[in-house]
């Protein structure tokens, strides 16, 4: 993907950089997503991904023009996080909506790193002419449900028991923000 990715706001502290996601970082995205997988709700899978797998996910999001984006710790030369965005469906007409996701490594939790990513998500799809931006969000995840309400996300529904993690229902929010407004 050739879009220049520059920091929409430089709140992070200087040891940490924004920038696009190469084929060199995914062993370390996936081992973020993954964790999340085998231990939290944030993302509702229950087996983990291969490396092939997920190779293959990042290469049909480059070729579809979607970005993955990593938060860097530069003084560890580590992945603390990272984001991306997609599709939100397959059908033609939702061509200008696409849902994100973000996950960060939980030794890195409550330093921004997500709010940062999400502003430079948000940035990204704004060049790229998208119109929405969906948030599917466990709605038991407060702290993310905050965040994108502080971002100007506003929920649009509510998915009672649409999936399970661990044994359990799961309850789903959605939320969106309307990135284009349309000409008056």
């Amino acid at each position: 993907m050739s879009v220049n990715v520059p920091l929409v706001a430089n709140t992070l502290a200087p040891h940490f950089q924004i920038r696009l996601a190469t084929e060199n970082d995914l062993e370390e995205i996936l081992a973020i997503y993954n964790a999340e997988i085998l231990s939290g709700t944030a993302n509702w899978n229950d087996q983990a991904v291969s490396l092939s797998e997920y190779q293959q996910r990042f290469q049909t999001m480059q070729q579809q023009q979607f970005p993955m984006i990593v938060v860097q710790d530069l003084h560890h030369q580590k992945v603390a996080g990272y984001a991306y965005y997609a599709e939100f469906r397959s059908i033609s007409g939702y061509r200008q909506s696409i849902e994100h996701s973000v996950f960060i490594d939980p030794s890195y939790a409550r330093q921004g790193l997500g709010k940062a990513l999400m502003l430079q998500l948000i940035h990204l799809a704004t060049q790229q002419h998208m119109h929405i931006m969906v948030a599917a969000i466990d709605s038991e995840n407060t702290g993310s449900i905050v965040l994108h309400e502080q971002l100007g996300f506003v929920q649009t529904g509510y998915m009672p028991q649409v999936g399970q993690k661990f044994g359990q229902w799961r309850d789903l929010v959605l939320m969106q923000l309307q990135l284009h407004q349309q000409p008056a």
